[in-house]
């Protein structure tokens, strides 16, 4: 595997290529990076990975000092995986002057749920995601339904400004216990590792009664965000919305089956979690 921090080196090594898949990463890899890159070799070849922290997605009190890096157990996990290249550039080399031009996404879908309460973050994410996607230039690039609304983010983007990239969606890695894969989970205490999983189970619970034909969902909201907050979750949101766009379901939408999916974020102790369930 070569490691290439260099944009113009990058751009030389993979000249030709006709079918590169690309993994954005932050590091720290875990089980569910490497499904990715399964996932990304089964669409194209060669697979590059990259590792970058991404300061412009940090609020001024998140955790970017603290955020883990484990650069070298992470080079020795993706040469198992055959990744051809891994971009792994510094501060330096993607933003070698201040990047004043910056990615806005529309309100109705940046502004919301994520977007609410970290003010800022898609706008990080995109220009960075734009900016990666401009260096490698890979015919598919895959990205995890963990972050949801990332995903759809970056999916409309990317058509909005004919970028040539597909975007493809993993599904969620979980543990057994049904914990969504993240690399914040290693900041969970071991007691707080043991409830962690109530956050997925909750998400369950929601789908499971609109399956059932429950169908207010603003009392299902409700009393979801009650069930976390009593064994001591700090929830942001448990919101259910089309997958289509993001929005709250209108009566109609909900007559006629519209695809939904619940999302939710919580902090158990000092830990941020999300996690969401397609209905």
């Amino acid at each position: 595997m070569k490691i290439i921090s260099s944009i113009d080196e990058l751009r030389d090594q993979l000249r030709g290529q006709l079918r590169t898949a690309f993994v954005p990463t932050m590091g720290n890899l875990h089980e569910g990076h490497l499904s990715l890159m399964r996932l990304a070799r089964r669409h194209g070849d060669p697979v590059v990975a990259s590792i970058f922290v991404n300061r412009l997605q940090f609020g001024p009190n998140e955790d970017f000092d603290k955020y883990p890096r484990t650069f070298a157990a992470d080079v020795e996990k993706l040469e198992k995986e055959g990744v051809y290249v891994l971009f792994a550039p510094t501060e330096r080399d993607l933003y070698p002057e201040p990047q004043e031009f910056r990615v806005q996404p529309p309100s109705d879908i940046g502004g919301i749920l994520e977007g609410e309460f970290r003010p800022g973050f898609f706008t990080g994410v995109t220009t960075v995601v734009l900016k990666l996607l401009s260096c490698v230039q890979p015919q598919v690039s895959v990205f995890g339904k963990k972050d949801y609304q990332q995903l759809m983010i970056v999916r409309k983007m990317t058509r909005q400004f004919a970028i040539p990239t597909e975007i493809i969606a993993a599904e969620t890695y979980r543990a057994e216990d049904g914990l969504a894969l993240s690399s914040r989970n290693m900041y969970l205490s071991a007691e707080e590792r043991l409830e962690a999983p109530t956050l997925y189970r909750t998400l369950n619970e929601v789908a499971n009664e609109m399956r059932a034909g429950h169908l207010d969902i603003f009392e299902l909201e409700r009393r979801a965000m009650g069930r976390l907050t009593e064994r001591g979750w700090k929830p942001d949101y448990v919101s259910i919305r089309k997958r289509s766009n993001l929005q709250p379901p209108a009566a109609g939408d909900l007559v006629q089956g519209e695809p939904l999916v619940v999302l939710t974020a919580a902090k158990l102790g000092s830990t941020r979690l999300i996690d969401n369930l397609e209905i």
